[in-house]
């Protein structure tokens, strides 16, 4: 019983750790000057974008296209700038992050 105890502690804290580096690196991305986890800011909340993406199966490749390019229009007149400085496996790692949100 000990054993698994101290397991689920150590999960814990994993995932406690990846969050923390996933936010470290919205913040580094310059994602975090335009949103935040859960609520609008100039642009939608994180946990919205989830949401509005949960259960399509190509979210992920058209969130990491959206990102890389920029967008207009999706969530309102205000466009999201390209985003072509940030590293490719960087901006996947934040798309999975962000669709993993509840």
């Amino acid at each position: 019983m000990k054993a698994i105890a101290i397991g689920l502690a150590a999960a814990c804290l994993m995932l406690a750790g990846a969050a923390q580096a996933n936010e470290k690196l919205l913040q580094a991305s310059g994602c975090t000057a335009c949103h935040s986890v859960d609520k609008k800011l100039i642009g939608p909340g994180f946990k919205d974008v989830a949401a509005k993406y949960r259960g399509n199966k190509g979210a992920e490749a058209d969130l990491i296209k959206k990102v890389k390019a920029g967008t207009k229009g999706v969530w309102g007149d205000i466009p999201m700038t390209p985003n072509a400085h940030v590293k490719d496996e960087d901006i996947k790692t934040l798309v999975q992050w962000i669709l993993e949100l509840k």
